[in-house]
C-alpha cells in the first residue's frame, strides 16, 4: 500500500510581505501531478493547511480546487488541523466531504478518529489526532493532564489499537526523542519551556507517524516517525533545504519503505552575498534564477545610490537587502559596547559613541568643543 504524506502547506502565507498564492498553486500542481503518476492509495496531510486561522477567500478558493482535483482521482484524503489552523473552520462539512473520500479531523471529539483501508496484507488503520492543547483533552478525561505529552498520551491509551495490524497515526506536535529536539526554521511557531513538547516514545504502537509543524523533512528518533516538511521555503533559514512529498510503501507488519519525491518551486529562495556590480552581472548572466526571491548582502564599503532599485532591476523579486561590510562590524561592535556599560557614561561619551556608529569616524577637536558648549547650556554635565 503506498501513502503519500504532506504537511505544512500554510495557503495563504506571505513572505517579507510577498504573496505566495501563485507559488502555492504551482507546487499543489505538482503534487497532484506526483498522485497521478505514483496512484497512492491515500494522501496524508498532517495540519496547518491554512496560514491563519481565518483565511482568505483566495486561500479557501485554492484549497478547494485542490482537494476538488485529489478526490477525483479516486485517492482518499486524510487531513488534520494543525496550530494555524481554525479546528472549527476545517471541520466545516466534514460528514458531507467524507462521502467523497476526504477525512478530516479539525476539532478534538474525545477519541482518535480511525479510517481503515485494506490490501493483500490485510488492514491499514489510519488514526487521525489534530494538534491539541491539554485544556482541549481535559473534559473527556478524569486526571487533569498538564503538559502537551500527557495529553497526547492518553488519546492514544484510551484508543483501541489492533497491534497485530499495520497502524498509522497522522498528527501535528513538536516532537523530540528525549534531549534531542529536530531541526527547527524561523517560519515555525516556538514555545518556551518545552511543556508542547511530545517524547517519540509516545507513538510506539505505530508503524508510521505522519508528523507535521515543522518545515524541514526529518525523521525523529527513528525512521517511522517523520516530518514532511513544508512544500515551500517560507523562510530564508530554509534556503538551503530540499523540500519533498514523502512516499511511503508498507507491505505486510513490519515492511515499511519511505522516499522522497523532490519538490520544484515556481520561484526558489536564495541568499547571495558580494559587491553589487558583481551581483548585477551574476544575474544579467543568468535572468532565469534573478527571478527567485532572493536575500541580497551587499559587501560594498562606499555608499551606494538607491541600491535597491538598481537590484530590483535584475532581481525582482528581491525580499531583504542587508549590507556587510567594515562600518556595519564597527557599528555592532559599537553598540555592544555601549550597552556593555552605557550606565557608566557621560553624555559626552555616549554621543561620541553614537557618531562613531553612524559614521565610522571619531569626534574632531572642534566638534567636541561646541558640544560641550551646547551641554552647558543645556544646563547638563558633558563629561
Amino acid at each position: 500500500m503506498k501513502l503519500l504524506h504532506l504537511a505544512d502547506l500554510h495557503i495563504g502565507k506571505r513572505v517579507n510581505e510577498f504573496n505566495m498564492l501563485s507559488d502555492q498553486a504551482y507546487i499543489l500542481d505538482q503534487i497532484l501531478q506526483i498522485a497521478v503518476e505514483e496512484e497512492p492509495n491515500g494522501i496524508l496531510v498532517a495540519g496547518d493547511v491554512y496560514d491563519k486561522s481565518q483565511p482568505s477567500a483566495e486561500a479557501v478558493e485554492l484549497l478547494d480546487e485542490f482537494l476538488t482535483k485529489l478526490t477525483a482521482l479516486g485517492q482518499p484524503v486524510f487531513m488534520i488541523s494543525g496550530n494555524h489552523d481554525s479546528p472549527e473552520r476545517l471541520s466545516f462539512g466534514s460528514q458531507i466531504l467524507q462521502k467523497n473520500g476526504l477525512y478530516i479531523a479539525g476539532t478534538f471529539d474525545g477519541s482518535l478518529k480511525k479510517i481503515s483501508l485494506e490490501d493483500e496484507y490485510g488492514m491499514v488503520n489510519i488514526y487521525l489526532l489534530p494538534f491539541l492543547k491539554p485544556a482541549k483533552v481535559n473534559p473527556f478525561f478524569e486526571q487533569t493532564l498538564e503538559s502537551y505529552d500527557e495529553a497526547v498520551r492518553a488519546v492514544i491509551s484510551a484508543a483501541d489499537i489492533h497491534e497485530q495490524e499495520r497502524n498509522i497515526l497522522v498528527t501535528h506536535h513538536f516532537v523530540v526523542d528525549g534531549s534531542r529536539q529536530p531541526e527547527r526554521s524561523d517560519s515555525e511557531n516556538v514555545s518556551v519551556g518545552g511543556v508542547d513538547n511530545v517524547d517519540v516514545s509516545a507513538f510506539e504502537v505505530f508503524d508510521y507517524v505522519a508528523l507535521g509543524h515543522l518545515h524541514r523533512a526529518q525523521n525523529i528518533g527513528q525512521d517511522n516517525v517523520r516530518y514532511a516538511g513544508s512544500p515551500l521555503k517560507y523562510s530564508f533559514s530554509e534556503a538551503r533545504h530540499q523540500k519533498s512529498a514523502t512516499l511511503l510503501e508498507l507491505g505486510k507488519k513490519e515492511e515499511l519503505s519511505i522516499r522522497q519525491i523532490p519538490l520544484i518551486p515556481l520561484h526558489d529562495l536564495r541568499e547571495i552575498k558580494g559587491p553589487i556590480d558583481e551581483l548585477l552581472r551574476v544575474g544579467r548572466e543568468n535572468p532565469d534564477n534573478a527571478e527567485d526571491y532572493m536575500h541580497v548582502t551587499l559587501t560594498d564599503e562606499e555608499e551606494i545610490y538607491d541600491a535597491i532599485g538598481q537590484l530590483r532591476q535584475v532581481y525582482p523579486n528581491l525580499m531583504v537587502l542587508d549590507f556587510e561590510n567594515s562600518r556595519t562590524a564597527q557599528a555592532v561592535a559599537a553598540q555592544l559596547a555601549v550597552s556593555g556599560d552605557i550606565a557608566k557614561k557621560s553624555p559626552m561619551d555616549l554621543f561620541a559613541d553614537f557618531y562613531q556608529m553612524q559614521n565610522n569616524n571619531e569626534l574632531t577637536l572642534e566638534q567636541v568643543q561646541v558640544l560641550e558648549r551646547i551641554f552647558e547650556e543645556a544646563g547638563g554635565a558633558g563629561v
